[in-house]
Formats: C-alpha cells, sequence, structure tokens
C-alpha cells in the first residue's frame, strides 16, 4: 500500500530538501535526476536503491503513479546519483514483486510490513567515451 499523496507532498515541502543532499552518500540511498513531462523541468527525486545484476531496483513507496516514475518512464531513463556517483539508467519497468527479490535481507522485511511490493527497475547504460575522466 503505497504512503499517501499528502504525505508525498509534505515531503517536497520539507525534508526532502534535506534528504537530498545527503541521500547520494548514504548507503541504500540515492537520487533520481528526471525531467517533468509537460513542464521540462529538472527534479531530484531521493529513493530507496537496491542493486542488481544489471542496473538498479527503487522502492515505489508512494506508489507506481507518482509523478517522478511517470517522468522517468515516459523519458525511458534516468540518471542516478548515488554512492558519490552517477549512474546512468535505461529500460525501467514498473515490476509487483512480493517475494522482494533483489532485496537485501534486512530491507525485504521492512518492506514486506509495511506492505511495499512495487518497484521501478532499470537498466544501467554502458559507458560511453565521454563519461570517462
Amino acid at each position: 500500500m503505497p504512503i499517501p499523496r499528502i504525505v508525498a507532498r509534505l515531503n517536497r515541502a520539507g525534508p526532502n530538501r534535506v534528504v537530498r543532499r545527503v541521500a547520494p552518500r548514504l548507503p541504500g540511498m540515492g537520487v533520481v535526476v528526471h525531467r517533468g513531462r509537460r513542464s521540462g523541468r529538472t527534479y531530484q527525486t531521493p529513493v530507496n536503491v537496491f542493486p542488481t545484476a544489471g542496473g538498479v531496483r527503487i522502492a515505489l513507496t508512494y506508489g507506481a503513479d507518482s509523478e517522478w516514475v511517470r517522468n522517468v518512464v515516459a523519458a525511458g531513463g534516468c540518471r542516478l546519483r548515488t554512492r558519490g556517483g552517477e549512474l546512468t539508467l535505461e529500460a525501467p519497468r514498473i515490476v509487483h514483486d512480493p517475494n522482494r527479490r533483489d532485496i537485501r535481507p534486512v530491507a525485504a522485511r521492512v518492506l514486506r510490513l509495511l506492505g511495499f511490493a512495487d518497484f521501478l527497475d532499470l537498466t544501467r547504460t554502458p559507458p560511453t567515451a565521454a563519461d570517462a575522466p
């Protein structure tokens, strides 16, 4: 069951402003950098991130209908600032996974207790020559 929209609005106005600054350095956290479908503005959304074999899995704690999720799906990808670096991600897929595969055991238990089983899976884009230092 997703967190109610009112909580999302309150988080955008307050805590997310702080979390955006620290999330890229925290284990299991990151910031999705995406462009608005209608506005074209660049947004930064803090998320819970779980590495997978070919990319990342992001817990959809506010549901698959969240604006940031719709933006990423419409664009076909996003950037993710995490663990002090930045990844380019593509091929977004919304996944309902009640088994919570590819999630650390402790996080899987917490997500199970809270009733979250929806995720956004993204594939990591191979680095190009332009990405080299």
